[in-house]
């Protein structure tokens, strides 16, 4: 059983860290069809054999409501949202992911540090202060982001919500007064900023453009390698209830 690894320095709440579960993240916008693959490769994982639990971003049990107050009513800053988030992430990585490796479960992370890290830069965080504020995280065994266009984010997310959230449009940060124009401008600093994070973390890029069925047979295939197991499955289909991002 190989040890897992740590950006930086390993929190002092894990004394070791030989885990027999695995952390796998699929990363993206949202619009990006995480929620629908997530659940479809749940399924497939339990079928084989696997336990899965999941994680996200604003999951924590600490501050995830106090987050998700403080960002309706728009006044939070850059930094405070920062580490707002942070906390979130690192009360689950304790007390929820840690737990689930150390019992053998297999992790799926709805986003990851990636997504945080991202939207501080594009929001003029340090690169330096950024790297030390998640260097106590815990490297995955696997990421995969799932890209998809500007412009099929926002049919997507029009289709599934009728209007474009504030944060995921950017709006905090002056782009445009017009709510799509700011949206493709964040839409495309987040994605130039993955970019170069593939080059450092070696993230796994699946076109997800295409439809969810196309999808999930790459996303099989890359867990197959990393678990031993057939990707194939006769049919795929969407969940009725996909999971909420």
């Amino acid at each position: 059983m190989k040890e897992k690894r740590f950006f930086g320095q390993r929190p002092p709440e894990i004394k070791e860290a030989n885990f027999p579960g695995k952390l796998f993240v699929i990363e993206g916008a949202d619009g990006s069809g995480r929620s629908s693959q997530i659940a479809l490769i749940t399924r497939w994982l339990e079928a084989n054999g696997h336990a899965v639990r999941h994680v996200g971003l604003r999951r924590s049990n600490l501050v995830s409501e106090e987050l998700e107050d403080a960002k309706h009513g728009n006044v939070l800053t850059r930094t405070t949202l920062s580490l707002f988030y942070a906390t979130d992430f690192f009360d689950q990585l304790i007390n929820n992911i840690v737990p689930a490796l150390r019992a053998g479960f297999i992790v799926i992370a709805d986003r990851y540090v990636y997504t945080l890290m991202a939207r501080d830069l594009v929001r003029g965080a340090d690169r330096d202060w950024v790297r030390n504020l998640y260097s106590p995280a815990l490297v995955p065994d696997a990421i995969f982001y799932l890209r998809v266009s500007s412009q099929r984010l926002v049919e997507r997310n029009l289709e599934k919500n009728s209007t474009l959230d504030y944060w995921e449009s950017g709006m905090d940060m002056g782009l445009s007064r017009e709510l799509f124009d700011s949206f493709f401008k964040y839409q495309k600093l987040l994605q130039r900023e993955f970019q170069q994070m593939q080059k450092e973390y070696k993230f796994e890029m699946i076109n997800a453009n295409r439809r969810i069925e196309k999808v999930q047979p790459d996303l099989r295939r890359a867990l197959a390698r990393q678990l031993s197991l057939r990707p194939e499955e006769p049919e795929v289909s969407e969940p009725k209830h996909p999971l909420i991002p």
